[in-house]
């Protein structure tokens, strides 16, 4: 089964940590994970909706929350007790964050 790890915190959960950014590198060199990168900070994000037809962009993110999706991997496990123990190893999840586990439906 594949499954989107979705790894949320907040800006002050800066990965700058050599120790850290290893633990993340580590976890995307695996063989079940297949994919994901780092995001850039919400700031750097635009917005995008289409109202009447038109596109209208906002700079930034669409809502304000304390957390947020700073990151992903695209990983490929067996049954979703992998998936949890793979989630478990993000350092976010016990710096402060979350993990969320998505399945990937696949067309």
């Amino acid at each position: 089964m594949k499954y989107a790890i979705l790894i949320y915190g907040n800006e002050e959960m800066d990965p700058a940590d050599d120790a850290i950014l290893a633990e993340y590198q580590a976890l995307s060199e695996r063989e079940t994970t297949f994919g994901g990168a780092e995001l850039d900070f919400p700031t750097t994000a635009t917005t995008v909706r289409v109202q009447n037809g038109s596109a209208l962009t906002t700079d930034g993110p669409f809502a304000e929350t304390k957390e947020v999706l700073g990151g992903f991997y695209l990983i490929d496990f067996p049954n979703l007790d992998d998936a949890i123990d793979f989630a478990a190893a993000v350092p976010a999840a016990r710096r402060g964050g979350s993990v969320e586990i998505r399945p990937l439906v696949v067309h």
